[in-house]
């Protein structure tokens, strides 16, 4: 009886939607998921919300994955469960130990892995698994807010932790790799994600050889790809269309870790959620908006890969870029996360192209203070002599749009500065007629209300405001209005790579980039990077440790700012 409710049932929908490879339908009954196998079975499984509870109702969905089907109250099925593989490819590099597998622990720690799961790590090492939980053991930590039971944990991970040896290119290789997944998930439903933690040169080879050798046969497979995507507008579409000759665009997640720091995920809340902000967020009000990120060290040993890529392409195209767009977005139509990256595309395509007119590029130099020596970026065996290539930039950029026409976008990025920081600072216009212009002399930049948020270290939102002192007399101070999440909130702030992977499982690609959004920012900046290249255009130095090349304060200077991040800030 149960195979003719399910043959009715097959032939309903073949007969429903059999101009549609997808389509949707929802209803008041309880809903099950239909999964397609490669020999046109079908097996079920629950539908649920993201909090766990059974849908009522859901869209059919064009993704080539799940299809939500109705189950009617006399019809029986057997609900199959689900388990995630985690494929870590390059797994014996520094970012798979250092982040990867710490970022994965830390989701198993809080719960927030899935009941089924198995980690695997693929790299051209020869390691066995005990070898690599060794490797990886050393960097796994928990909670400080939560230690019970933290050694048990680990083991538990562990347990669930193996190695397979291969070369990346080799299809061979991949299929010996999915007759140990298929021994791992043991008749369930596999879903399949892959971490590409390895150099983009081989991110093609590795992608030919997982998909047509070790694709889930019935369940969803994922590619995590990381940054850098290509050197500029060319070599980026290259890539993009080399790796859709064996994936969908769906099955892409291109990680920009930046975008799943916590500060930068409260962007969009800050702005959308309080009154107070959302009126003033345009031309209006804002005179001028600052993207800073600042490093206190230098290449130290990555030089050869940093000078082929340099500091616009390692951190200014992309991180600042991304949050840029965020910032400046419309207010999307939904949270989805095609809605919201559509309005990120608006922006970006909206985006003067950069002129090398408005950039000031610089390379740190050789430095001695209190005693110590510091080297300079060539001092670096691993970079070439005489090399050009920017350790520092800055740059202005302009929104042309009805919103932000006319407002000056300043980024600033760099190593070897004085200090380790990434804020976004918003300074607004000065207060027309300002009946206390004479309490603050003549320079008025100190009356300026700013708006920072401080992304990293020591993350916390603030507001300058205009006070009085107390007191008989009448002195105007300028005061903080202070969030410091490490006092406002005892709960450890989790890592980025830890939000962007459970994303990547539950199949959110709210915070990845989209294939359109990666070529409009290599739009802005391809032009730039092939003039510098071109005219090998001398980077002005700066001494290790340093504010940064004088030039920068020249670039504000023309546009009447003065960077936010010189001042003193008592926060």
């Amino acid at each position: 009886m149960t195979n003719l409710r399910f043959f009715h049932l097959h032939s309903y929908i073949s007969s429903a939607f059999s101009t549609h490879r997808e389509g949707s339908f929802s209803g008041n009954r309880e809903l099950v998921t239909l999964t397609p196998r490669r020999n046109q079975c079908w097996r079920f499984s629950p539908l649920k919300s993201s909090n766990g509870s059974p849908l009522a109702g859901a869209s059919w969905k064009d993704d080539g994955k799940e299809r939500p089907v109705v189950k009617g109250p006399d019809m029986g099925s057997q609900l199959a469960e689900s388990t995630v593989s985690i494929t870590v490819v390059g797994a014996s590099g520094d970012l798979a130990k250092k982040k990867i597998f710490p970022a994965l622990f830390a989701l198993f720690y809080e719960d927030y892995l899935p009941k089924h799961f198995t980690v695997f790590g693929y790299a051209r090492s020869k390691l066995t698994d005990e070898e690599l939980r060794d490797t990886i053991g050393q960097t796994l930590t928990c909670r400080v807010n939560k230690r019970e039971n933290c050694g048990d944990k680990m083991e538990q991970f562990l347990k669930r932790c193996f190695y397979h040896s291969g070369q990346y290119g080799s299809e061979v290789d991949f299929c010996k790799l999915d007759e140990k997944l298929k021994e791992k998930e043991e008749g369930k439903i596999p879903n399949r994600l892959f971490y590409l933690s390895i150099p983009p040169n081989i991110f093609v080879d590795v992608v030919r050889g997982a998909s047509r050798s070790a694709s889930s046969p019935n369940g969803w497979t994922r590619f995590i790809v990381e940054k850098p995507f290509g050197r500029d507008s060319e070599s980026s579409s290259e890539l993009t269309r080399c790796l859709k000759m064996y994936l969908a665009e769906d099955q892409i997640f291109r990680i920009d870790h930046y975008l799943g720091k916590e500060l930068v995920e409260n962007l969009s809340v800050l702005r959308f959620s309080n009154l107070v902000f959302e009126p003033l967020w345009s031309r209006n009000y804002i005179r001028n908006v600052q993207l800073i990120f600042s490093e206190d060290f230098g290449t130290e040993g990555r030089g050869g890969y940093f000078d082929h890529y340099g500091i616009i392409r390692d951190i200014m195209q992309n991180h600042l870029l991304q949050i840029l767009a965020l910032f400046a977005m419309e207010t999307p139509v939904s949270l989805d996360a095609e809605d919201i990256r559509n309005e990120k595309v608006k922006v970006l395509r909206s985006m003067r192209v950069l002129k090398l007119d408005d950039v000031v590029v610089g390379q740190y130099k050789g430095h001695t203070k209190g005693g110590k020596s510091y080297p300079a970026y060539t001092d670096d065996p691993t970079v070439p002599k005489g090399s050009v290539t920017p350790t520092f930039a800055a740059a202005a950029l302009f929104i042309d749009n009805a919103r932000w026409d006319g407002v000056p976008f300043l980024m600033k990025a760099g190593k070897a500065l004085y200090r380790r920081g990434a804020e976004i600072r918003v300074q607004f216009r000065h207060v027309p007629g300002n009946l206390y212009k004479g309490k603050f002399g003549t320079d008025l930049d100190k009356a300026t209300n700013e708006l920072v948020i401080r992304v990293q270290p020591d993350e916390a939102i603030y507001l300058k405001i205009n006070n009085k002192i107390p007191g008989l007399g009448m002195r105007l101070d300028s005061s903080n209005l202070n969030l410091h999440y490490s006092e406002r909130y005892s709960r450890e702030i989790p890592d980025a790579y830890e939000r962007l992977l459970l994303d990547a499982i539950e199949g959110e690609r709210r915070l990845f980039i989209r294939s359109d959004e990666l070529d409009a920012a290599w739009a802005i900046f391809s032009p730039l990077l092939r003039e510098l290249e071109e005219k090998r255009v001398a980077p002005e130095l700066y001494p290790y440790g340093s504010r940064g090349p004088v030039g920068a304060h020249y670039l504000a200077a023309k546009y009447n700012v003065r960077w936010g991040d010189l001042t003193t800030d008592s926060s």
